[in-house]
């Protein structure tokens, strides 16, 4: 991992971030019974609209984070690592990244939300500090919603 660098996503890095987040998705499509969110947005609007950074190795994208400011507070809309690299760290550097944003910014705490079928993700956060706090469906997704006090 050494020729890895993160980087805040421009407009060319649109192919590589939708390739990084189908390939890291694409096995919850049989769990969850269809694509997951992230498979289906426009990552050029993304990019135009958000804080997006990616982790690049090789020249290609290897993980990506989507930030956003919202009326609940600092955001971690998506973090999707490829399956190529996971488990080498990058999802972990992404993820410091997005509560060192939410630092800088003047936020205390960070939120994100995971579908209700992401056990491993569910589990993930709850390991590194998160708390859950609310069930959702938004977009028709039923969704468990995290936040992480940054203090």
């Amino acid at each position: 991992m050494s020729d890895l660098s993160i980087r805040r996503a421009r407009p060319e890095d649109v192919p590589g971030i939708t390739a990084c987040v189908c390939a890291a998705y694409l096995h919850y499509i049989e769990r969850i019974g269809r694509q997951p969110g992230p498979m289906l947005k426009d990552y050029a609007d993304t990019v135009r609209q958000c804080q997006v950074h990616v982790a690049v190795q090789d020249h290609a994208v290897a993980g990506v984070i989507v930030l956003q400011l919202t009326d609940e507070g600092f955001y971690l809309d998506n973090v999707a690592v490829h399956p190529s690299v996971k488990g080498s760290g990058i999802g972990r550097r992404l993820l410091e990244l997005a509560e060192l944003e939410a630092r800088r910014q003047g936020y205390a705490s960070i939120y994100l939300a995971t579908h209700e079928l992401m056990t491993e993700n569910r589990a993930l956060y709850l390991r590194i500090g998160y708390v859950e706090y609310d069930h959702r469906v938004v977009n028709g997704f039923p969704r468990v919603f995290f936040r992480k006090s940054l203090s």
